[in-house]
């Protein structure tokens, strides 16, 4: 095995580490994968990754450039046009030598994340740094869940919360931890009543709101008696 795909493989174990480690629905991660595009043209991906998070499937193509200097725009360019042909796929970059000051900026304008995967140099404490963005627009489902039942499960409420903040990629995100409600996903779509009778349907409700909501408004389906 040649350098390169060992640097493919060790990022497909890391990646497959970090969803073992989250509160996500782990899909797949696979390494060497063909993708074929809106044109028809297959495309090679280092390492596939996807999973699944508050009911919605997120893709990620992931480029591996294992180069002793730093990557131009030029290799950044050439995988947004990949990123371009494919269906829905977030595109990460993930190198030893960091980016040109170029590619940097191509990066974050089209929403590439680029990362370095590489052994720490001399001085660095760095344990783990990240920023990865997932542009989507997921509508949550939030529930709140009954602090009797969580403890008789076993479910750590807060901890999840943390979890979630943390899946929100951002250092400072604290948008779940005080929140009295949380997206989860759930077993079924169905709403029960005490007697364990079906009296609504989530995708229904869903169905029922606005095509155009207006931001942060709350749209509210009052329930005396409901469960998931």
């Amino acid at each position: 095995m040649n350098d390169n795909i060992e640097y493919e493989k060790f990022t497909q174990e890391i990646y497959n580490e970090i969803l073992k480690n989250l509160y996500v629905k782990n899909i797949d991660v696979k390494h060497n994968v063909k993708l074929t595009g809106k044109s028809g043209q297959k495309h090679q991906i280092d390492v596939y990754w996807e999973y699944q998070y508050d009911n919605t499937t997120f893709k990620i193509a992931i480029e591996c450039k294992n180069y002793n200097h730093t990557v131009s725009i030029g290799k950044v360019r050439d995988f947004f046009g990949v990123l371009y042909d494919l269906e829905d796929v977030k595109g990460i970059m993930v190198t030893r030598k960091g980016y040109q000051e170029g590619a940097k900026k191509f990066g974050e304008h089209y929403g590439i994340d680029l990362m370095e995967l590489r052994e720490p140099e001399e001085g660095e404490a760095i344990i783990a740094e990240t920023t990865l963005t997932i542009d989507s627009s997921v509508r949550h489902r939030l529930f709140q869940v009954d602090e009797d039942w969580a403890k008789a499960h076993d479910f750590n409420i807060q901890l999840y919360k943390k979890r979630l903040d943390c899946l929100s990629f951002s250092p400072s995100s604290n948008k779940w931890i005080n929140a009295t409600h949380i997206p989860l996903t759930t077993r079924e779509n169905k709403i029960r009543n005490a007697k364990d009778e079906i009296i609504a349907d989530i995708h229904k409700l869903e169905e029922e709101l606005p095509e155009n909501c207006e931001q942060n408004k709350d749209y509210v389906f009052p329930f005396d008696d409901a469960y998931i």
